[in-house]
């Protein structure tokens, strides 16, 4: 049973997603409101967005998914939100599993709340970096860690503010994010969503994503233990 007085909004990072983004807001409507933030598309994602209901900020030019998030969060601080579920825009996130993150929300009130996929239904590439990614995490922040990839989040506001400093634009934002959360107790929380790959393809580059990855390794050791 969702709190009539939780006050929530679903935050969408958005970049060339016309083909699917109608569909991905029409269905977080039926839920809580949504923010589409987008990072200097160049197809009709915005309008589109905006024709579905959604409220629309635009960010020019293409800055990355860390600084869209940070624009939606700074959005939801000015607005008296308590809570921003972040999802992705291409449909590999069911819109219908909102509720699980507002029902693990009111009753442990974590500051972070993580969906957690099954790895096995993976293709192989985006397995073997997740699967390496979650051992390597773990290590680092001395606590097991599920899945520290997945976009679907619910974060609260506590944790938003301490992100808005953050210079971290690709997958470490999301990294980083973990590592505050830890640092100043704020709770983590886990639940379970489905693992959606219709064909899309993997952006990972393989040597880039390794040197990036050791360097946020860095700084959440740094982060959580200093």
């Amino acid at each position: 049973m969702n709190d009539p007085e939780l006050k929530a909004i679903v935050i969408i990072p958005a970049f060339n997603e016309s083909r699917s983004i109608e569909r991905v807001v029409r269905a977080c409507l039926s839920y809580l409101p949504v923010l589409v933030v987008d990072d200097g598309s160049k197809d009709e994602t915005a309008y589109l967005a905006e024709r579905q209901g959604a409220i629309v900020i635009r960010q020019v030019p293409n800055q990355g998914k860390g600084a869209a998030l940070r624009k939606g969060f700074q959005y939801c601080l000015e607005n008296g939100y308590d809570a921003a579920i972040t999802l992705d825009a291409d449909g590999q996130h069911e819109p219908s599993e909102i509720p699980l993150f507002l029902e693990e929300y009111q009753q442990h009130s974590q500051g972070l709340i993580i969906g957690r996929r099954d790895f096995s239904l993976m293709p192989f590439i985006r397995k073997f970096a997740n699967s390496t990614g979650k051992i390597l995490i773990s290590i680092a922040a001395g606590q097991e860690i599920y899945d520290n990839q997945s976009g679907y989040r619910l974060i609260s506001m506590p944790l938003a503010k301490l992100l808005l400093d953050s210079t971290e634009n690709g997958f470490e934002f999301e990294v980083e994010m973990l590592a505050l959360c830890l640092k100043h107790s704020l709770g983590l929380g886990w639940v379970p969503i489905s693992t959606i790959y219709a064909g899309q393809r993997s952006h990972i580059r393989p040597l880039h994503h390794l040197i990036e990855y050791f360097r946020i390794l860095r700084k959440v050791k740094r982060i959580i233990h200093n």
